[in-house]
């Protein structure tokens, strides 16, 4: 009888041994992944990083670009709008 408990509590043993030891196992395994998963959350970090300048350039651009033309569009009205009260004629700017 002792002989089967001591034989059970031996099994016991080693079950836990070979669990301790895959718990760990997975844990190298999770930590190894997490350190992966790090790497490759940075590296996009870093892209989109890069893109977000490139953005931001090429909006401050656009915004340059647009005021210019904005500009432009102004002087050409306001030389139209004084040609057509030089003139007179048919029509008539009214200030609202």
């Amino acid at each position: 009888m002792s002989e089967n408990f001591d034989l059970k509590i031996g099994l016991i043993a080693d079950g836990q041994v070979i669990l301790r030891r895959e718990m760990h196992e997975i844990r190298d395994e999770l930590k190894q992944d997490i350190t992966h998963l790090d790497f490759k959350i940075d590296t996009v970090n870093n892209h989109l990083s890069g893109r977000i300048d490139q953005l931001d350039s090429k909006i401050d651009s656009v915004e340059d670009s647009l005021s210019q033309k904005i500009d432009a569009i102004a002087i050409d009205i306001k030389a139209h709008r004084a040609d057509t009260e030089a003139h007179g004629g048919i029509y008539r700017v009214k200030e609202s």
